[in-house]
């Protein structure tokens, strides 16, 4: 067993590390090897195509970056057709398949449709993208919605079942709550914070969506007490991301509670950033003779 494996609900993985839906492409790995990951996650898809909002679309700000991008993906139906198949042949690691809905029968026609393939070992459902006008962010800010919805589709699969949750929300561990109890296997967050940039010579937004999601380094705090909350909130594992951009910053996440964590804005700036935390963390633990599950939650 190696000093960084871990465990999520019904997946049990190499590396602890994953990358965050929408950051990341194939095409990394061509800097480092797939095992360094621990599972694959996809962008996230909707049922139907979707070309997301009109440039521009990104603005790098002081500590992160704000997008507008919006879901844009190329639909279900083009995604099991080219796309899974592809990704199939590919990897080497398990495949999870992130998607989101506009309303529950579109979530139960997503995953009725994912289900009659091969290959995928679990899904991220997204139920709290904030850059989207009504696609799952209702979802994501009510307990009793978030509920129905995932014990609706937990019946439908043996597979892990990952819930999103938005950090935009009163009290994050009620959500996290609900979702373990209609049958979620893990939690992943947090998702983007609401950011917004405003050109001060023009007065003009620096976005074509004036309110959009927040992500990066500035947001780590933020993640880090959401990720302690809802640790100690839920039994079933929780997978953080937010601001990781180091080694230590992963440190951080386990030791809050976390069982794995996701790198997403860091990689844009550096395509080195996940086998610099793998090998940080695997250092670290071979320097104290610990594994990871030694750590997690235990901060003091």
């Amino acid at each position: 067993m190696s000093e960084l494996s871990t465990s999520l609900g019904k997946i049990n993985l190499q590396s602890p590390i994953l990358n965050a839906s929408g950051t990341f492409g194939t095409e990394y790995f061509n800097f480092f090897q797939q095992g360094i990951l621990g599972a694959y996650v996809t962008k996230t898809i909707t049922l139907k195509p979707k070309i997301g909002n009109p440039p521009p679309r990104l603005y790098e700000t002081e500590a992160g970056l704000l997008n507008a991008i919006g879901l844009q993906n190329p639909g279900l139906k083009s995604f099991l057709n080219n796309d899974l198949f592809d990704l199939r042949e590919y990897l080497k690691i398990p495949l999870i398949v992130s998607f989101s809905g506009a309303t529950q029968e579109e979530f139960i026609r997503m995953l009725e449709g994912l289900e009659l393939h091969c290959g995928i070992y679990g899904y991220e459902i997204n139920i709290s993208c904030p850059n989207v006008e009504n696609e799952g962010i209702a979802f994501g800010t009510n307990p009793d919605i978030v509920f129905n919805l995932v014990e609706k589709l937990a019946r439908l699969t043996d597979r892990e079942l990952i819930v999103k949750l938005s950090p935009n929300v009163t009290d994050i561990a009620l959500i996290a709550q609900a979702a373990e109890a209609g049958g979620a296997t893990s939690i992943s967050l947090i998702n983007t914070l609401y950011g917004m940039a405003i050109n001060w010579e023009t007065g003009k937004s620096r976005l074509s969506i004036p309110v959009c999601g927040y992500s990066g380094i500035g947001i780590k705090p933020v993640a880090l007490a959401l990720t302690y909350q809802t640790a100690r909130a839920v039994k079933i594992p929780v997978i953080a991301m937010g601001g990781i951009h180091s080694w230590q910053d992963a440190l951080e996440f386990f030791y809050a509670g976390a069982s794995a964590i996701a790198i997403g804005t860091a990689n844009f700036s550096n395509p080195l950033t996940i086998p610099e935390v793998y090998q940080g963390l695997l250092n670290f633990l071979k320097q104290r003779n610990l594994n990871l599950k030694d750590i997690i939650g235990k901060v003091n």
